[in-house]
């Protein structure tokens, strides 16, 4: 095992996706020279040369079509956009082009494309680079949404994605890029189609996924020492959603807490929501919560940030209630 932070586990998934297989190339903004964004490809392009690491110009909506023809083409592509408010403008591409060809082909082509995007809040980058819209891809036919939220996953399911045939798009919290955790350095590509429990417990169900896992399973241990044990369960994959083993834990625990980044109104935590209702509606001993950003463009001053968004005393705060009442 070692040691590396989550910028680190990208870049070292980069790395083994480049020497492994040929037809893997990266391309995006300032993926090249620059070293990417958040420093994930520092050194790639030194290392595997322009052909393989393509800076692009700043148009989403052209280099996401262009990933798009090369994975049709019969290449690998890894697609970066630096901020998720900007993937939108590649979002005709995305929804009515990667996502729809195998469909409209009858099977006769497939996209073989991987798309990773920062996301998130809690670094003062103001209302155009802050949001998390990953709810929003995972209402999408024809993709999978995964949300890595640890050292292991920010490279196992980065060269998982590079085995499906179809879009993958990886959502990576910008706040976790400088956290360390450690990781099997020879470790490889890893499941993407179960959440995982990060916790066990059994007097309320905790779900979340990406940043927020951090501060749910921080908020859980000092739950722990007031008796409330929690079982955090990080979703990982948001399309397609494992919805066994969520309904598998709230039918062990009664009780079911969601902690979503998001804006609450039409968000993720109200798709799980919706699942548990009609999944397990008769196992549960009190209202499914929802712990959410708040609704409003997340601001740029710390302390107004801080605010809009979910917390640890929140998270305790919403699980002391639903536990006390039900």
């Amino acid at each position: 095992m070692i040691k590396i932070t989550y910028r680190e586990a990208v870049r070292a998934g980069l790395r083994e996706a480049l020497k492994s297989d040929p037809r893997v190339f990266l391309m995006g903004e300032d993926v090249g020279r620059y070293g990417g964004a958040y420093a994930c490809s520092r050194g790639l392009l030194e290392e595997f040369g322009p052909e393989r690491i393509r800076d692009t110009p700043l148009s989403e909506s052209t280099f996401v079509g262009a990933g798009i023809g090369a994975a049709l083409g019969g290449m690998r592509p890894i697609v970066e956009v630096m901020t998720v408010n900007f993937s939108l403008l590649a979002l005709d591409q995305i929804v009515n082009n990667a996502a729809t060809i195998r469909h409209m082909s009858g099977g006769q082509f497939s996209i073989p494309l991987v798309v990773r995007m920062a996301t998130g809040a809690g670094r003062q980058v103001a209302a155009q680079h802050s949001h998390s819209l990953e709810g929003w891809y995972a209402h999408i036919p024809g993709i999978k949404v995964l949300s890595p939220a640890t050292v292991a996953d920010a490279k196992g399911m980065l060269l998982a994605a590079l085995s499906e045939p179809d879009p993958v798009f990886l959502f990576e919290h910008a706040f976790l890029y400088p956290m360390e955790g450690e990781m099997d350095e020879h470790a490889g590509p890893v499941d993407i189609s179960k959440a995982a429990v990060r916790r066990p417990g059994q007097d309320v169900t905790l779900i979340t996924f990406g940043g927020s896992l951090w501060k749910t399973l921080e908020a859980s241990e000092r739950l722990a020492l007031t008796g409330i044990e929690a079982e955090v369960i990080d979703l990982r994959v948001l399309r397609p959603l494992d919805t066994a083993t969520i309904l598998a834990s709230v039918r062990k625990t009664h009780r079911a807490v969601i902690v979503d980044e998001a804006w609450r109104t039409g968000s993720f935590a109200a798709e799980v929501s919706a699942q548990l209702m009609e999944g397990a509606f008769y196992d549960l001993d009190g209202p499914v919560a929802r712990v959410c950003g708040a609704e409003v463009p997340i601001p740029y001053a710390k302390h107004l940030e801080d605010a809009a968004l979910p917390s640890v005393e929140g998270i305790m705060r919403t699980v002391r209630a639903l536990c006390w009442q039900s």
